[in-house]
């Protein structure tokens, strides 16, 4: 493909920070029809940072791994986290918890939580881990065929409600949960796609049913809170250490921020494992061999027992599969960051209010760190790949302060998921099935994954 394509011939002859600006600006509408394509041919066109305009806003395109550092690692606080289309478009459901919040309030509720998933808890949380699983496929059968991406997403509900909630949801909340949040990834894309933004406050019948939506969530998380309260018995996790401080600081800590701390760790805890074991088994489904090494290690290192967490350092192909599924299908496929003042990046001038992008999606498809990036290759990170590249080329869960607190919990749960899983059955894509990207704030199966389930 000609990179410069569709360029008048007079900017053939510009210099090349013109061609950029142009380029970017004659390609926006192809963003909002395809952004992964987008941004895909964004880094492949060349350029380590490409700047543009948004009407009156500044925009700037990171492509290359040193500058992305600079960013969300090195230069951090000089930034804010969330853009405020994003922060506009999710406060209503989010509130002020730990996706949004930002300095020493994100840091000091960063620092309750934390505790809840130090090594030790994470570890005694395997189990559940375990059991939830072995309790859903306990109810498939041979020959079904299964939407496995609503599966996945029972089961790592279950999972981050036993683990960091100490509740079982009962089915009536899980379809809340789940209204809530198919609402609000629908909402997000046709707001960004939108010629004209209505005001979030403006009664719109569809706004007055999100509202509605998130009051009924709402009602879910405080009845949820409320039964821990009632509880004296404290297991240490996520919501015990957030309602034990809240004692302890004399109600700094208010039952809105209650709320919206457990929304937060709620939704992002399930959401995005689901999304990854569900590109994970669509990639085995379509990668015989891969899935055959997988069996041959589960079947080495298990002998057909249940998975458990001290088997995770004899499961390296698998972690192996998670990490290259993760690469080609990061749930988190677009990180946005905003200069807080006038500031640099590798001696480029940086205004105040540039709103800087960083895409895992188009990164970790760099061939300069992954050779023959379109193939799914768990092999390339058998021999110390992750720590060779720089931590701007592979970021699937974000990275500097602002990474995602819970990335050990959630790679311990994929490949924990993926042993039990795959022990127990083959999944095959159902023929005809339409396999179609939903680039939301995650990285959904539009049409979800139906899969033909096969009892080993």
């Amino acid at each position: 493909m000609n990179k410069l394509q569709n360029l008048p011939e007079h900017l053939l002859k510009t210099d090349t920070s013109t061609l950029k600006r142009h380029w970017l600006f004659s390609h926006l509408l192809q963003a909002a029809r395809d952004p992964l394509s987008f941004f895909n041919y964004a880094r492949e066109y060349g350029a380590d940072i490409i700047p543009s305009r948004v009407g009156w806003t500044r925009v700037l395109l990171l492509n290359h791994p040193n500058y992305i550092e600079e960013v969300f690692s090195q230069q951090n606080r000089m930034f804010m986290r969330k853009g405020h289309f994003l922060r506009n478009n999710s406060k209503l459901l989010l509130g002020n918890g730990l996706f949004l919040s930002e300095g020493k309030f994100y840091q000091h509720q960063r620092k309750l939580a934390q505790p809840a998933f130090h090594k030790q808890m994470i570890t005694s949380y395997g189990e559940v881990m375990v059991e939830e699983t072995n309790r859903v496929i306990a109810t498939w059968q041979d020959g079904q065929k299964r939407d496995v991406y609503q599966e996945f997403v029972g089961i790592t509900m279950s999972i981050i409600a036993k683990t960091m909630l100490g509740t079982e949801l009962a089915p009536v909340a899980a379809n809340i949960v789940t209204t809530v949040l198919d609402a609000t990834m629908n909402r997000f894309v046709n707001r960004m796609n939108a010629l004209f933004l209505v005001p979030n406050w403006f009664p719109t019948p569809g706004h007055l049913r999100f509202r509605r939506a998130v009051k009924q969530l709402d009602q879910v998380v405080y009845d949820i809170i409320n039964q821990r309260c009632t509880n004296e018995k404290s297991q240490g996790n996520f919501l015990d250490l957030l309602i034990y401080a809240q004692q302890k600081e004399g109600g700094q800590i208010t039952l809105q921020q209650l709320r919206d701390e457990v929304i937060n760790i709620f939704l992002a805890g399930h959401e995005s494992t689901a999304i990854a074991l569900t590109w994970t088994s669509y990639l085995l489904s379509q990668h015989p061999s891969v899935e055959a090494k997988l069996i041959e290690e589960l079947q080495t290192v298990l002998r057909g027992r249940t998975p458990t967490v001290a088997d995770l350092p004899q499961l390296r192909y698998t972690e192996a599969i998670a990490l290259e599924a993760l690469r080609l299908y990061p749930p988190v496929w677009l990180m946005e960051r905003v200069a807080l003042e006038d500031t640099e990046i590798s001696g480029y001038s940086v205004a105040k209010g540039t709103r800087v992008f960083a895409v895992p999606w188009s990164a970790h498809r760099n061939p300069e760190f992954f050779p023959e990036p379109e193939k799914f290759n768990p092999s390339r990170w058998e021999d110390g790949l992750a720590k060779r590249i720089p931590l701007g080329a592979y970021f699937p869960f974000s990275l500097g302060e602002r990474s995602c607190i819970g990335k050990d919990f959630g790679m311990m749960e994929i490949v924990l998921l993926i042993a039990t899983i795959f022990q127990n059955f083959q999944l095959k894509l159902v023929p005809g099935h339409p396999v179609e990207i939903f680039p939301s704030l995650t990285l959904r199966p539009k049409h979800g994954m139906k899969m033909l389930l096969t009892k080993r």
